[in-house]
Protein backbone atom coordinates (compact mmCIF):
# COMPACT_ATOMS: atom_id res chain seq x y z
CA UNK A 1 0.00 0.00 0.00
CA UNK A 2 2.79 2.43 0.90
CA UNK A 3 4.57 1.62 -2.36
CA UNK A 4 1.39 2.37 -4.30
CA UNK A 5 0.95 5.68 -2.50
CA UNK A 6 4.57 6.65 -3.19
CA UNK A 7 4.19 5.70 -6.88
CA UNK A 8 0.97 7.66 -7.10
CA UNK A 9 2.58 10.72 -5.49
CA UNK A 10 5.58 10.45 -7.81
CA UNK A 11 3.28 10.16 -10.79
CA UNK A 12 1.36 13.24 -9.71
CA UNK A 13 4.58 15.22 -9.33
CA UNK A 14 5.75 14.08 -12.75
CA UNK A 15 2.45 15.10 -14.31
CA UNK A 16 2.70 18.48 -12.58
CA UNK A 17 6.21 18.99 -13.92
CA UNK A 18 5.12 18.05 -17.44
CA UNK A 19 2.18 20.43 -17.16
CA UNK A 20 4.47 23.22 -15.98
CA UNK A 21 6.84 22.64 -18.90
CA UNK A 22 3.87 22.63 -21.23
CA UNK A 23 2.65 25.92 -19.77
CA UNK A 24 6.06 27.55 -20.32
CA UNK A 25 6.18 26.20 -23.88
CA UNK A 26 2.69 27.50 -24.55
CA UNK A 27 3.84 31.00 -23.67
CA UNK A 28 6.74 30.93 -26.14
CA UNK A 29 6.28 33.34 -29.05
CA UNK A 30 7.76 33.31 -32.53
CA UNK A 31 7.35 36.71 -34.16
CA UNK A 32 7.50 37.21 -37.92
CA UNK A 33 9.64 39.98 -39.40
CA UNK A 34 9.13 41.17 -42.98
CA UNK A 35 12.05 42.95 -44.64
CA UNK A 36 12.52 44.15 -48.21
CA UNK A 37 16.31 44.29 -48.57
CA UNK A 38 18.33 41.21 -49.62
CA UNK A 39 19.96 39.03 -47.00
CA UNK A 40 23.36 40.42 -48.03
CA UNK A 41 22.44 44.04 -47.22
CA UNK A 42 23.99 45.47 -44.07
CA UNK A 43 20.58 46.33 -42.62
CA UNK A 44 19.84 42.61 -42.66
CA UNK A 45 23.23 41.34 -41.51
CA UNK A 46 24.23 44.10 -39.07
CA UNK A 47 20.92 45.35 -37.73
CA UNK A 48 18.05 42.88 -38.10
CA UNK A 49 19.91 39.64 -37.38
CA UNK A 50 21.69 40.95 -34.25
CA UNK A 51 18.36 42.27 -32.95
CA UNK A 52 16.72 38.85 -33.29
CA UNK A 53 19.56 37.35 -31.26
CA UNK A 54 19.33 40.08 -28.62
CA UNK A 55 15.60 39.48 -28.18
CA UNK A 56 16.06 35.73 -27.86
CA UNK A 57 18.80 36.18 -25.27
CA UNK A 58 16.99 38.93 -23.36
CA UNK A 59 13.81 36.85 -23.05
CA UNK A 60 15.59 33.60 -22.23
CA UNK A 61 14.33 32.05 -25.44
CA UNK A 62 10.68 32.77 -24.70
CA UNK A 63 10.46 35.15 -27.68
CA UNK A 64 12.15 34.43 -31.00
CA UNK A 65 11.94 36.33 -34.28
CA UNK A 66 11.73 34.65 -37.66
CA UNK A 67 12.90 36.80 -40.58
CA UNK A 68 10.70 35.85 -43.51
CA UNK A 69 12.48 34.67 -46.69
CA UNK A 70 10.56 37.18 -48.85
CA UNK A 71 8.81 40.47 -48.08
CA UNK A 72 5.06 40.34 -47.54
CA UNK A 73 4.58 43.53 -49.56
CA UNK A 74 6.34 46.41 -51.26
CA UNK A 75 8.47 48.79 -49.16
CA UNK A 76 5.71 51.45 -48.92
CA UNK A 77 3.31 48.80 -47.56
CA UNK A 78 5.43 47.82 -44.58
CA UNK A 79 3.91 50.22 -42.06
CA UNK A 80 0.46 48.80 -42.78
CA UNK A 81 1.79 45.24 -42.63
CA UNK A 82 2.84 45.88 -39.03
CA UNK A 83 -0.16 48.01 -38.05
CA UNK A 84 -2.66 45.42 -39.30
CA UNK A 85 -0.69 42.42 -38.04
CA UNK A 86 0.03 40.81 -41.41
CA UNK A 87 3.61 40.73 -40.11
CA UNK A 88 4.52 41.12 -36.47
CA UNK A 89 7.55 43.37 -37.11
CA UNK A 90 8.54 45.49 -40.12
CA UNK A 91 10.73 48.42 -41.03
CA UNK A 92 10.59 51.14 -43.66
CA UNK A 93 10.75 54.82 -44.52
CA UNK A 94 8.14 57.07 -42.92
CA UNK A 95 7.84 59.21 -46.01
CA UNK A 96 6.94 56.27 -48.23
CA UNK A 97 3.56 57.45 -46.90
CA UNK A 98 4.19 61.20 -46.88
CA UNK A 99 0.64 62.36 -46.21
CA UNK A 100 0.26 60.10 -43.19
CA UNK A 101 3.56 61.12 -41.64
CA UNK A 102 3.67 64.87 -42.30
CA UNK A 103 4.55 65.47 -38.66
CA UNK A 104 8.01 63.91 -39.12
CA UNK A 105 8.96 65.67 -42.36
CA UNK A 106 11.20 68.12 -40.50
CA UNK A 107 13.87 65.44 -40.06
CA UNK A 108 14.18 64.91 -43.82
CA UNK A 109 14.75 68.58 -44.64
CA UNK A 110 18.18 70.01 -45.51
CA UNK A 111 20.52 70.69 -42.58
CA UNK A 112 19.22 67.76 -40.48
CA UNK A 113 22.79 66.61 -39.77
CA UNK A 114 25.51 64.22 -40.92
CA UNK A 115 26.00 62.05 -37.81
CA UNK A 116 23.51 59.22 -38.17
CA UNK A 117 23.92 57.94 -34.62
CA UNK A 118 23.25 61.36 -33.08
CA UNK A 119 20.42 61.97 -35.56
CA UNK A 120 18.73 58.65 -34.83
CA UNK A 121 18.92 59.14 -31.07
CA UNK A 122 17.66 62.72 -31.39
CA UNK A 123 14.77 61.53 -33.55
CA UNK A 124 13.91 58.83 -31.01
CA UNK A 125 13.75 61.39 -28.20
CA UNK A 126 11.68 63.71 -30.40
CA UNK A 127 9.31 60.88 -31.29
CA UNK A 128 8.90 59.87 -27.65
CA UNK A 129 8.37 63.46 -26.48
CA UNK A 130 6.14 64.87 -29.22
CA UNK A 131 4.96 62.31 -31.78
CA UNK A 132 4.15 58.98 -30.12
CA UNK A 133 0.61 60.05 -29.19
CA UNK A 134 -0.21 61.44 -32.63
CA UNK A 135 -2.93 59.49 -34.50
CA UNK A 136 -0.63 58.65 -37.43
CA UNK A 137 1.57 56.47 -35.23
CA UNK A 138 -1.18 54.41 -33.60
CA UNK A 139 -1.39 50.67 -34.00
CA UNK A 140 2.29 49.87 -33.53
CA UNK A 141 4.87 49.58 -30.80
CA UNK A 142 7.84 51.57 -32.04
CA UNK A 143 11.03 49.61 -31.49
CA UNK A 144 13.45 52.13 -33.03
CA UNK A 145 13.73 55.00 -35.46
CA UNK A 146 16.67 55.87 -37.67
CA UNK A 147 18.22 58.33 -40.11
CA UNK A 148 20.80 58.22 -42.89
CA UNK A 149 23.52 60.58 -41.75
CA UNK A 150 22.86 63.12 -44.47
CA UNK A 151 22.08 62.53 -48.13
CA UNK A 152 24.32 64.20 -50.69
CA UNK A 153 24.29 65.12 -54.39
CA UNK A 154 26.04 62.92 -56.95
CA UNK A 155 26.57 63.50 -60.67
CA UNK A 156 27.59 61.23 -63.48
CA UNK A 157 29.69 63.55 -65.62
CA UNK A 158 30.60 66.82 -63.91
CA UNK A 159 31.41 68.57 -60.65
CA UNK A 160 28.42 70.44 -59.22
CA UNK A 161 29.50 73.49 -57.22
CA UNK A 162 27.07 76.32 -57.90
CA UNK A 163 23.33 76.85 -58.45
CA UNK A 164 24.07 77.20 -62.18
CA UNK A 165 25.65 73.73 -62.21
CA UNK A 166 22.49 72.11 -60.84
CA UNK A 167 19.98 74.00 -63.02
CA UNK A 168 18.13 71.84 -65.57
CA UNK A 169 20.02 68.70 -64.54
CA UNK A 170 17.90 65.56 -64.12
CA UNK A 171 18.32 63.91 -60.70
CA UNK A 172 16.77 60.72 -59.42
CA UNK A 173 15.12 61.32 -56.10
CA UNK A 174 12.68 59.70 -53.69
CA UNK A 175 9.82 61.40 -51.90
CA UNK A 176 8.13 64.79 -51.90
CA UNK A 177 10.76 66.60 -49.83
CA UNK A 178 13.56 65.80 -52.26
CA UNK A 179 11.26 66.68 -55.15
CA UNK A 180 10.49 70.12 -53.71
CA UNK A 181 14.15 70.74 -52.98
CA UNK A 182 15.35 69.88 -56.47
CA UNK A 183 12.54 71.80 -58.16
CA UNK A 184 13.26 74.91 -56.10
CA UNK A 185 16.94 74.69 -57.11
CA UNK A 186 16.01 74.57 -60.79
CA UNK A 187 16.82 70.89 -61.30
CA UNK A 188 14.50 68.31 -62.86
CA UNK A 189 13.42 65.71 -60.29
CA UNK A 190 12.84 62.16 -61.54
CA UNK A 191 11.08 59.88 -59.04
CA UNK A 192 12.42 56.34 -58.75
CA UNK A 193 13.57 53.91 -56.03
CA UNK A 194 17.26 54.13 -55.21
CA UNK A 195 18.11 50.69 -56.69
CA UNK A 196 16.84 51.93 -60.09
CA UNK A 197 19.56 54.59 -60.30
CA UNK A 198 22.06 52.33 -62.07
CA UNK A 199 19.87 51.46 -65.04
CA UNK A 200 18.57 55.04 -65.29
CA UNK A 201 22.10 56.42 -65.43
CA UNK A 202 23.12 53.74 -67.91
CA UNK A 203 20.21 54.71 -70.16
CA UNK A 204 20.93 58.46 -69.79
CA UNK A 205 17.50 59.01 -68.26
CA UNK A 206 19.10 61.01 -65.45
CA UNK A 207 22.29 63.04 -65.02
CA UNK A 208 22.74 62.41 -61.30
CA UNK A 209 21.08 61.04 -58.19
CA UNK A 210 20.54 61.80 -54.51
CA UNK A 211 21.95 59.24 -52.06
CA UNK A 212 23.73 58.95 -48.72
CA UNK A 213 27.36 58.04 -49.32
CA UNK A 214 26.93 54.38 -48.38
CA UNK A 215 24.41 53.86 -51.17
CA UNK A 216 26.94 54.71 -53.88
CA UNK A 217 28.81 51.55 -52.91
CA UNK A 218 25.92 49.39 -51.73
CA UNK A 219 23.93 50.05 -54.92
CA UNK A 220 27.09 49.62 -57.03
CA UNK A 221 27.03 53.11 -58.49
CA UNK A 222 30.78 53.79 -58.27
CA UNK A 223 31.33 53.87 -62.04
CA UNK A 224 28.07 55.71 -62.76
CA UNK A 225 28.42 58.52 -60.19
CA UNK A 226 32.05 59.63 -59.79
CA UNK A 227 31.34 63.25 -58.74
CA UNK A 228 30.11 64.03 -55.23
CA UNK A 229 28.97 67.40 -53.87
CA UNK A 230 29.03 67.50 -50.08
CA UNK A 231 26.77 69.72 -47.99
CA UNK A 232 28.26 70.15 -44.51
CA UNK A 233 24.90 69.79 -42.72
CA UNK A 234 23.41 67.32 -45.20
CA UNK A 235 21.37 68.07 -48.32
CA UNK A 236 18.40 65.99 -47.18
CA UNK A 237 17.76 62.90 -45.07
CA UNK A 238 15.52 59.88 -44.62
CA UNK A 239 13.51 58.81 -41.57
CA UNK A 240 12.91 55.15 -40.83
CA UNK A 241 10.75 53.12 -38.45
CA UNK A 242 11.28 49.69 -36.92
CA UNK A 243 7.91 48.73 -35.52
CA UNK A 244 5.83 45.88 -34.06
CA UNK A 245 2.12 45.26 -34.25
CA UNK A 246 0.59 46.78 -31.11
CA UNK A 247 -1.82 43.92 -30.41
CA UNK A 248 0.99 41.38 -30.66
CA UNK A 249 3.11 43.52 -28.33
CA UNK A 250 0.23 43.70 -25.84
CA UNK A 251 -0.06 39.90 -25.90
CA UNK A 252 3.47 39.45 -24.55
CA UNK A 253 4.11 39.00 -20.85
CA UNK A 254 5.23 41.98 -18.80
CA UNK A 255 8.60 40.27 -18.29
CA UNK A 256 9.14 39.82 -22.02
CA UNK A 257 8.05 43.39 -22.76
CA UNK A 258 10.56 44.68 -20.22
CA UNK A 259 13.30 42.49 -21.70
CA UNK A 260 12.63 43.68 -25.25
CA UNK A 261 12.46 47.30 -24.14
CA UNK A 262 16.00 46.96 -22.81
CA UNK A 263 17.33 46.09 -26.27
CA UNK A 264 15.19 48.53 -28.26
CA UNK A 265 14.25 52.21 -28.11
CA UNK A 266 17.10 54.71 -28.06
CA UNK A 267 19.81 52.06 -27.79
CA UNK A 268 18.53 50.28 -30.91
CA UNK A 269 18.12 53.60 -32.72
CA UNK A 270 21.77 54.31 -31.92
CA UNK A 271 22.77 50.98 -33.46
CA UNK A 272 20.90 51.88 -36.65
CA UNK A 273 22.84 55.14 -36.84
CA UNK A 274 26.16 53.52 -36.03
CA UNK A 275 25.72 51.16 -38.97
CA UNK A 276 25.01 53.99 -41.40
CA UNK A 277 27.93 56.04 -40.08
CA UNK A 278 30.30 53.11 -40.51
CA UNK A 279 29.01 52.26 -43.97
CA UNK A 280 29.27 55.84 -45.22
CA UNK A 281 32.78 56.33 -43.81
CA UNK A 282 33.92 53.13 -45.51
CA UNK A 283 32.29 54.23 -48.76
CA UNK A 284 34.05 57.61 -48.74
CA UNK A 285 37.40 55.94 -48.10
CA UNK A 286 36.83 53.46 -50.93
CA UNK A 287 35.65 56.07 -53.42
CA UNK A 288 38.51 58.46 -52.67
CA UNK A 289 40.95 55.61 -53.20
CA UNK A 290 39.32 55.02 -56.59
CA UNK A 291 39.87 58.65 -57.58
CA UNK A 292 36.35 60.03 -57.23
CA UNK A 293 35.81 63.79 -57.05
CA UNK A 294 34.68 65.14 -53.68
CA UNK A 295 33.88 68.85 -53.50
CA UNK A 296 32.17 71.01 -50.92
CA UNK A 297 29.11 72.85 -52.13
CA UNK A 298 29.94 76.50 -52.79
CA UNK A 299 28.65 79.17 -50.38
CA UNK A 300 26.24 80.25 -53.13
CA UNK A 301 24.79 76.76 -53.44
CA UNK A 302 24.56 76.34 -49.66
CA UNK A 303 22.76 79.70 -49.45
CA UNK A 304 20.33 78.60 -52.15
CA UNK A 305 19.57 75.41 -50.23
CA UNK A 306 19.14 77.38 -47.00
CA UNK A 307 16.54 79.60 -48.66
CA UNK A 308 14.62 76.54 -49.81
CA UNK A 309 14.94 75.12 -46.30
CA UNK A 310 13.37 78.26 -44.80
CA UNK A 311 10.39 77.96 -47.13
CA UNK A 312 10.06 74.25 -46.39
CA UNK A 313 9.98 74.87 -42.64
CA UNK A 314 7.34 77.60 -42.95
CA UNK A 315 5.13 75.41 -45.13
CA UNK A 316 5.64 72.39 -42.87
CA UNK A 317 4.66 74.30 -39.72
CA UNK A 318 1.26 75.04 -41.23
CA UNK A 319 0.67 71.53 -42.55
CA UNK A 320 1.88 69.93 -39.29
CA UNK A 321 -0.56 72.08 -37.32
CA UNK A 322 -3.32 70.91 -39.64
CA UNK A 323 -2.20 67.34 -38.91
CA UNK A 324 -2.67 67.93 -35.17
CA UNK A 325 0.82 68.90 -34.00
CA UNK A 326 0.38 71.75 -31.54
CA UNK A 327 3.86 73.30 -31.71
CA UNK A 328 5.78 72.24 -34.84
CA UNK A 329 8.51 74.85 -34.35
CA UNK A 330 9.08 73.54 -30.84
CA UNK A 331 9.39 70.00 -32.22
CA UNK A 332 11.97 71.10 -34.80
CA UNK A 333 13.90 73.12 -32.21
CA UNK A 334 13.92 70.16 -29.81
CA UNK A 335 15.26 67.82 -32.51
CA UNK A 336 17.97 70.23 -33.65
CA UNK A 337 19.13 71.07 -30.12
CA UNK A 338 19.19 67.39 -29.13
CA UNK A 339 21.06 66.45 -32.30
CA UNK A 340 23.66 69.16 -31.82
CA UNK A 341 24.22 68.18 -28.18
CA UNK A 342 24.62 64.49 -29.07
CA UNK A 343 26.83 65.15 -32.10
CA UNK A 344 29.17 67.30 -29.98
CA UNK A 345 29.86 64.46 -27.54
Amino acid sequence: MKTFIRRTAFGALALSAIAAIGAVSAKAETLTLSTWVPATHFIHTDFLLPFTKQVEEATGGRVTISILPAPLGSPPQHWELARTGVADITWGNFTYEPERFKTIWFAEFPNAGTNAEAQSCALWRTYETYLADQPAYRGVKMLAVGMLGGGQLHHGSKVVLSPDDIANQKFRMGGPIQEKLLSALGAVPVAAPAPKAYEMLDANVIDGSLHPMESIVNFRLEESLPHHTIFPKGLYDGTFFFAMNEAKWDSLSDADKAAINKVSGESLSAIWGQNFDAQSAAAVEKLKAEGHDFVDASPELVDAVDKVYGTMVSDWIESAKSAGLADPQGVLDFYMTTYQDLAAK
